[in-house]
This record gives structure tokens, sequence and C-alpha cells, in this order.
């Protein structure tokens, strides 16, 4: 009764209504996390608190207080630091996944990792609210499934081919609680804004995230920048993602105090309309073809992306640059040589 009690004095915080709710202080965000994913909380706490908080909107220092609670309990998910020179790349994507738009993530995984980057990725299967096209089920497509494998094997596999992926059904299964949860809701938590910025890693990271609604960027800032992050990069993305879109000016936000740029794709030769994800056996076809070199429409957005984040990770001094070395890694077979070591690396 007493956890029960503690629960209840968190909920009424949170969901006095909006001339009486109060935030939450970055320890009891912290609470409250633990005691849902732990289910010390009764189903219709939980259920009411999420929606509370919805409708509350969540701080920058709440969501320091749920990340502190996943990097908790989420311990050994993480993978470890290993002996590079610059930060790791940690990409954050809705772990909902992708309905609209032919998403590029992993062949952009593919490229960092072909020129020495590092990157890790992170999510489970179809989800709610959108039950959309998720990251595993495109690398299953690209003949890498991430879905056997322990953290252990995770590392090893991260330490051998710059390209990590932590499955949190297998890695953190305690977050799968709460799904459905989301489901019976229809709306996407404050849990699912966060899990956009946790970092599964546990050296110097690289944050890049996506975000739809401008607040959502602020309150990245101020959640990483308590959380002691020093590298930040947020994109206004396709359907809340890191890829950069065609159809409009991309909005960047580049270090934790955000300093804008406005990337045109005209500027550098990018036609402006984004690919629409037809079926996930459309994107897996095309995806086989940018490997092997061959244009299809979808290579652009690869292209625009690569170059970017190219530049962004300061491996070639400008976006131009890395679009043009980004062809000829392509062309070349490298990337492809990349993903075969990778496909080895996991069903060894």
């Amino acid at each position: 009764m007493e956890t029960k009690n503690k629960f209840r004095d968190l909920l009424k915080k949170v969901g006095s209504g909006s001339h009486t709710s109060q935030n939450l202080t970055r320890e009891e965000a912290a609470t409250a996390t633990k005691m849902m994913l732990l289910g010390e909380a009764t189903p219709a706490q939980i259920g009411a608190f999420l929606i509370a908080h919805r409708i509350k909107r969540p701080t920058g220092e709440e969501l320091a207080g749920m990340l502190d609670a996943y990097d908790e309990l989420g311990v050994k998910a993480k993978l470890q630091a290993i002996d590079y020179s610059s930060p790791v790349v940690v990409l954050g994507i809705p772990y909902d996944g992708r309905t609209r738009t032919a998403p590029v993530s992993p062949i952009i995984a593919l490229l960092l990792a072909t020129v020495g980057q590092p990157v890790i990725m992170h999510g489970g299967d179809r989800l709610p609210t959108k039950y959309g096209l998720p990251l595993v089920e495109i690398w299953r497509d690209l003949g890498v499934d991430w879905t056997k494998l322990t953290i252990s094997q995770t590392q090893a596999v991260f330490e051998n081919t710059s390209i990590g992926f932590v499955y949190t059904p297998q890695h953190f299964p305690l977050t799968q609680s709460l799904w459905e949860y989301r489901d019976q809701l229809g709306k996407r938590p404050p849990l699912a804004t966060m899990e956009l910025i946790w970092c599964p890693y546990s050296g110097d990271a690289h944050q890049i995230v996506g975000f739809v609604h401008p607040p959502t960027e602020g309150m990245f800032q101020s959640a990483l920048q308590l959380k002691g992050v020093k590298e930040l990069t947020t994109v206004k993305g396709l359907e809340g993602s890191c890829d950069l879109p065609r159809d409009r000016t991309a909005i960047i936000g580049l270090g934790l105090h955000l300093e804008r740029l406005h990337l045109t794709p005209r500027d550098f030769g990018i036609t402006n309309k984004n690919v629409p994800l037809e079926s996930q056996k459309q994107l897996a076809t095309e995806n086989q073809l940018i490997l092997q070199g061959i244009y299809t429409e979808l290579m652009d957005t690869v292209l625009w992306n690569a170059g970017f984040y190219f530049w962004r990770a300061g491996i070639y001094p400008d976006i131009a640059s890395g679009i043009i070395q980004s062809l000829e890694l392509l062309n070349s077979g490298a990337v492809l040589h990349t993903l075969k070591s990778l496909q080895k690396q996991v069903d060894s």
C-alpha cells in the first residue's frame, strides 16, 4: 500500500489540471519511471500517469530523470566504450517506425562504418502507436539479424565492425512492459520522447536525434545538458527521424547551444522530392541496388544524408565533399564489403 500511495502522490502532482499541476523534480521523474518499469505502480496508475504527463508536457529536468532511470535499470543494455579518437555516433530514431517515407539510416550507418566512424542504433519490433517499419526489420532485409544476439555478442560485433544495435526486447526487456499501455492510449507518452535521447553506450557519444515539434528540441537540449552530454545534433527529420528531408529546407541544431543550420537540398544538386515507402519489399530491393552502386531515386536521399553526416562527424571538410565521397564508396563496392563483413560477424 505504501508503494502505491507513493506513486499516487507523483500522479497527483502531474495530473491536477492545467492550473494546479506541477512539474516533477529530476529525482521524482526517475522514481516514477522506475516504479512503472518494475510494475510497482498499478495498471490504473500507470495509464493515468502516462496520459496526464503527455497532457502536461514534460520538462527537460523530467526527461533527465527518466534517462537516469533507464540508465540505472538498463545498465546491462549499454555497449561498453571502445578506443576511438572521437565520439561514437548514436542515432535516436522513433521506436514505432516509419509509414510514409523510405528510411535510409541503416545505409548511412554502413557508410559511416566504412570510413571508420562507429555508429550505434537501438530499437525493437513493430510498436505502437504507428506500428511502422522498424530499423530491425530493415537490417534483417539486409541480411543482418540483430535479434538473436546477446549484449556481449553485440559488443563483439560492434568492436569488429564499428556498427552496433541494441535490440531492446532482448537487451532491456523491462521496457516492454509499457508498450501495451501505449497501444491502448493511442498516443505517444513522454517516454517515447525520452527514448530518442537514451544513449545505450557507456563512452563519449555524439547523439543525433530527430524531432517533429520545435518545443521537443528545447527539451532535448535541457535534458542532455543536465546529463552532461558533450556532442548533440538535432534534425527536424522525416517522420521524426534523423533522415534529412528533401522536400523542404532541413532545420538542424548543432551542439548543446543549438546553433541553427538551414540546408536546402537543391544547393547541393539534390532534387526536392522525398521517396515514399511503398512497401518493405520495395525498400529492400532499392537498398540492394544502392549498395551495388546502381542509381535509384532513393540514392539521392542516401547521398544527401551521408554528405551531411560525413561532414558533421568531421570526416570530410564540407557536405559537398561528403556527397561525392559517398557516391564513390558505393560505386567502389566498399560499403557492400562493410555489409558482408557485418553479416559474417553477426552469423558467427
